[in-house]
């Protein structure tokens, strides 16, 4: 299961950095791409707002 970015997000580009797949798109919310998103977790674990967390 994929990782979402919430309305916390604050575009800091920390995710972006982390992310092995290159699954997080920029914008005024960053978005993961569901079929790149590997689950592995190290978006969420650096985020600074908690806004990353497994889709339900």
């Amino acid at each position: 299961m994929a990782y979402k970015i919430s309305d916390e997000c604050i575009a800091c580009g920390t995710c972006i950095d982390e992310c092995p797949v290159d699954a997080i798109s920029e914008g005024d919310i960053y978005v993961i791409d569901p079929d790149l998103c590997t689950d592995c977790g190290s978006c969420a674990e650096v985020c600074p707002t908690e806004a990353i967390a497994p889709a339900e």
